[in-house]
């Protein structure tokens, strides 16, 4: 779980950016960075469960969750954050069913694919997030 510098440094970002949007956020960012950081903490449950170079059939359900609730967050938030989460998570789930297929590609490729889509998503909903508070400050509607 947490055996590298690199892991903490992880985990603290999700944790900012997820405090940062349930603080400064509106609702949209609220819901995704919520959902998102529910997510990720479960993962880290069933990241064990299909081994190292197999199918985590948990995380990937998850993945598949995430991937529906970005997708109807685009379709009702008035927000364009929402698209690209919604498209990372898409590279995400995508991922998953490659490595299903057993198609022959190094699993470290997938690790990669599946950290990396994972900041991208939580950059989208800090810049989300960062966006609909300056919306609410320039109309007065937060106080300083």
């Amino acid at each position: 779980m947490f055996e590298t510098i690199a892991a903490y440094v992880g985990a603290a970002f999700m944790v900012l950016v997820g405090l940062f949007a349930l603080l400064k956020g509106g609702e949209p960012e609220r819901i995704g960075a919520g959902a998102y950081m529910m997510g990720w903490f479960a993962s880290l449950l069933f990241q064990g469960e299909g081994g190292l170079f197999g199918v985590q059939w948990g995380v990937f359900a998850l993945d598949v969750i995430m991937l529906i609730i970005f997708a109807a967050m685009v379709w009702k938030a008035p927000r364009s954050w929402p698209v690209w989460a919604c498209a990372l998570q898409l590279l995400a789930v995508t991922s998953h069913v490659m490595l299903m297929m057993k198609l022959p590609t190094p699993v470290s490729a997938f690790y990669t694919v599946v950290n990396m889509t994972g900041y991208g998503i939580m950059l989208a909903i800090a810049i989300g997030t960062f966006w609909a508070w300056q919306e609410r400050r320039a109309i007065g509607a937060e106080a300083d």
